[in-house]
């Protein structure tokens, strides 16, 4: 045999192990995608001003909020990301499958809320570059959203979607951390109320949870998790681990900003009457440099969320099958394309719009978490495949749901106050 002929052969031997650990690379790089694009998804606009203002209302207090937040979030996603992993099938099949026409509702639930937030989040992301570079709103909306098409537009950034996630957390993560230092927060007196809080509001704490884990939020990751392969039940360690890490990475955010602004505001200084309070608060704890701080992390706030609201959306609407995924990038770029042309006529998403988004995203999570309770209670079976599906987790969930649907009524309830005035 010529040396040519050995070196054929032996690449011929290789050749299923290269390709093996190729999609397994492959596999992981999805998977912590999922992760970030879950996290990153969660941490829009409205989750800085959220942060600031809640952090403004009860100070070092504010931090005991965010613990039972947290471990509320790991409640509902710990329970969405292993029925979906388990399962192989998206929400809404997973609906139409218990009750023909649940998941197309379903659907429809995640796509009003998504569209109308993501004029939001596009204004977010216009808002942002203004704060850091100094382009018009309405120029920095519309280039936040061309990057984003571009993404699902050419394969080559599509292939780095997922690595591009990673980056924009841990910029987003790294610059509030820098800007919690400079602000000295009162550590000692957050970590005392974290769990002995001078006040609890739980009103705070249910629109923390729909923040974080409400609307199309709440499918993001596990709808990307799908894509990396590593599902079903032999792979049932990696979907648990990944869906806690993603709730810690939204938590460690939010931690880092509550303590950036609660630096400027244990310092005397009120954010009351600002009209963006976590912006005044970077610029008060860094001045100039704050407020560059502030855009770049509003910037990649904002796109990460336009991204997510516009993927999950589309996971929706196109069925989950390899030969669709071409059909669901260009859902996905309509999707884009339709918000920002919103945002370019209306400059920005109207306030009234954003309640009645709020409502209805205040009704995804119970409505598609409900469905997922009952498939882990009443379809191990069939539809997890046999899979004997942990008391303890099911106990958790109900949990979380009896919380949900509280949710969903104070969400409704502040729609009707808001007619009615």
């Amino acid at each position: 045999m010529t040396k040519n002929q050995d070196a054929a052969a032996l690449a011929k031997a290789q050749s299923p192990s290269l390709k093996q650990a190729a999609a397994s690379a492959s596999g992981r790089s999805a998977l912590m995608g999922a992760i970030f694009l879950m996290a990153t998804s969660a941490i829009g606009p409205g989750f800085l001003t959220q942060t600031a203002v809640f952090t403004n209302q009860l100070g070092a207090a504010f931090a005991f909020a965010i613990l039972v937040s947290i471990l509320i979030d790991i409640a509902v996603q710990l329970n969405v990301w292993r029925i979906i992993g388990i399962s192989e099938m998206r929400a809404q099949e997973l609906g139409n499958t218990v009750i023909p026409g649940l998941g197309w509702l379903l659907a429809i639930l995640v796509c009003i809320g998504g569209a109308v937030f993501n004029i939001g989040n596009i204004a977010g992301g216009g808002l942002g570059l203004n704060s850091l570079l100094g382009l018009d709103v309405k120029i920095g909306g519309v280039l936040t959203a061309a990057i984003a098409i571009a993404i699902f537009l050419f394969k080559r950034l599509s292939d780095a979607l997922d690595k591009f996630l990673v980056v924009l957390g841990v910029i987003m993560i790294a610059l509030t951390v820098y800007v919690a230092f400079v602000s000295g927060p009162p550590v000692g007196s957050a970590l005392k109320n974290t769990v002995l809080p001078d006040t609890i509001d739980w009103l705070v704490i249910t629109t923390l949870v729909g923040g974080t884990v409400g609307g199309y939020i709440t499918y993001a990751g596990a709808h990307r998790m799908l894509d990396s392969g590593q599902t079903g039940p032999d792979n049932i360690k990696a979907v648990s681990n990944s869906s806690i890490t993603g709730i810690l990475i939204t938590g460690l955010m939010r931690v880092v900003l509550f303590l950036a602004v609660l630096g400027v505001v244990a310092g005397g200084i009120s954010l009351t009457g600002e009209t963006n309070p976590a912006a005044a608060a970077f610029e008060h704890a860094a001045g100039e440099v704050g407020l560059r701080i502030f855009g770049a992390v509003l910037w990649a706030a904002s796109i990460s969320s336009v991204i997510g609201a516009s993927y999950t959306s589309a996971t929706f609407l196109v069925p989950n099958r390899p030969e669709k995924k071409k059909l669901q990038n260009w859902v996905t770029i309509v999707f884009i394309l339709i918000s920002c042309s919103v945002f370019i006529f209306l400059g920005t998403a109207p306030a009234l719009l954003l309640v009645f988004a709020g409502a209805f995203n205040g009704l995804v999570l119970p409505v598609g978490f409900t469905l997922m309770i009952y498939v882990a209670i009443f379809r191990q079976k069939d539809l997890l495949k046999g899979y004997k599906y942990p008391l303890w987790l099911i106990i958790i969930g109900v949990i979380g749901l009896i919380i949900a649907w509280f949710l969903a009524y104070v969400s409704f309830g502040s729609v009707f106050d808001l007619l009615s005035s």
